[in-house]
């Protein structure tokens, strides 16, 4: 064994070259680092750019010369792409990446932010946090639902439509009832409903697990855009005004500068989600129940010699994620907005690129989720400050971060083995 392994080795880095993932996503930096320095250094004005550590202007603020700002971090960006270059240990690959990005993101908002009008050259830190994790609370839950089903080998792009069943199922029975509770549970059933349909035919009848998702989302597009025009236009006040979970603050955490405002004073779908994060971690990796999920996911012929329930295990994690997701959809209707025609507005696809950019594991879902949520709030924000860039260039900005990270910055990924292939029992 050990006399083909080191060949193998040789052979694998000799087709690699010199231009290996590490060169090319340097070069990537050295090009962002030098827009960085050069275009935005100009660009920016040497106003102060203020970022203060609360929600307005007020209070104590970190305070940079946009100008020296844009430059400094430009050149830390270049910095980044340069060691890359060089040669970098993979083992420190992610953490100069993220160094890189995160300079070249605070270059961009010094000249953002000190060239914004008078009186609005500041950025509240602790609403660009909360408006992120906002944000990504659909895709949180949206991940955690494609980790569920891809993880026992049942691909699930009916994100969008069990996010858009469970917004609708929450506001119309949370409307009926006049409870929130009811309208949660409600969410999650209409989730379900829809993870349902993709169980049954994916897994009982072998329909390609793809086509049936498109099929389901187009299905909660219709059924909900349908019982929308019958039912909560007609009669806005009865089947479409459902109470709104009230913010729940957690004393002592929730005087932590920056963090404690946005985090520990949220409503009841923020800690849920960083709740089922932790637990689907720990039950993935940790349990008997997380040990048999993988190894369907990976093995099924294997795990159905073991003595696993391969079938009626996928039929209930798939039912599990529906409902999951179902709760994302109830975090816009139950939380912040009123059910409108396809409000989901694509956020389930972006949940399925968090998942892919996550590696089908619940934390790194949940890091890319709250990434592509700071794409979403930086372009509210932009577009508050009156900036240059186009509106239409900053609506696009989320789902430019989207193709961006999975394209660019995933790399090479592997699927659960079994994703995606039905499982017919000999």
């Amino acid at each position: 064994m050990s006399t083909t392994a080191v060949p193998d080795v040789a052979v694998a880095a000799v087709n690699e070259g010199f231009w290996t993932r590490t060169r090319k996503v340097g070069l990537v930096l050295v090009a962002l680092g030098l827009l960085a320095t050069v275009l935005f250094g100009a660009l920016a004005t040497g106003e102060q750019a203020r970022f203060t550590l609360s929600e307005d202007a007020a209070g104590a603020a970190l305070e940079v010369n946009g100008t020296v700002g844009a430059i400094v971090f430009g050149l830390i960006t270049l910095a980044a792409g340069a060691a890359m270059l060089a040669g970098l240990p993979k083992r420190w690959f992610i953490p100069v990446l993220a160094v890189g990005l995160v300079a070249f993101v605070f270059s961009f908002l010094c000249w953002q932010v000190s060239a914004a009008p008078t009186g609005q050259n500041f950025m509240p830190l602790v609403n660009i946090v909360r408006g992120t994790f906002l944000l990504a609370l659909p895709l949180i839950f949206g991940s955690l639902a494609g980790v569920l089903c891809e993880r026992s080998g049942v691909v699930n792009v009916a994100i969008e439509g069990q996010l858009l069943m469970g917004a609708f199922s929450g506001a119309l029975f949370g409307s009926i009832s006049g409870s929130v509770w009811v309208g949660l549970i409600a969410a999650a059933i209409g989730g379900s409903f829809i993870s349902l349909l993709l169980a049954v035919f994916s897994i009982r009848y072998l329909v390609d697990q793809v086509v049936m998702g498109i099929v389901l989302n187009l299905l909660a597009v219709g059924i909900t855009g349908f019982l929308y025009e019958r039912l909560m236009q007609t009669d806005a006040a009865r089947y479409n005004s459902a109470p709104r979970f009230s913010n729940w603050e957690i004393p002592l955490l929730s005087e932590i500068p920056v963090l404690g405002p946005a985090l520990f004073r949220g409503n009841i779908f923020l800690y849920l989600a960083l709740l089922l994060v932790l637990v689907i971690h720990i039950a993935l990796f940790r349990t008997r129940w997380g040990l048999r999920t993988r190894s369907v996911g990976e093995h099924p012929t294997a795990a159905d010699t073991l003595g696993v329930k391969v079938l009626g295990l996928r039929y209930r994690n798939v039912i599990m994620a529906g409902a999951v997701a179902g709760i994302g959809g109830a975090s816009y209707t139950l939380a912040l907005f009123s059910f409108t025609k396809n409000m989901i507005g694509g956020k389930g696809f972006i949940a399925l690129a968090a998942l892919i950019f996550g590696r089908w594991s619940p934390t790194g879902a949940l890091l890319a989720a709250l990434f592509f949520g700071f794409a979403d709030q930086l372009a509210t924000y932009l577009g508050a400050i009156n900036s240059v860039i186009p509106g239409q260039f900053l609506a696009m900005l989320p789902y430019l971060a989207t193709i961006l990270a999975v394209a660019g910055l995933v790399g090479r990924v592997r699927a659960p083995a079994a994703d995606g292939k039905p499982y017919i029992k000999g």
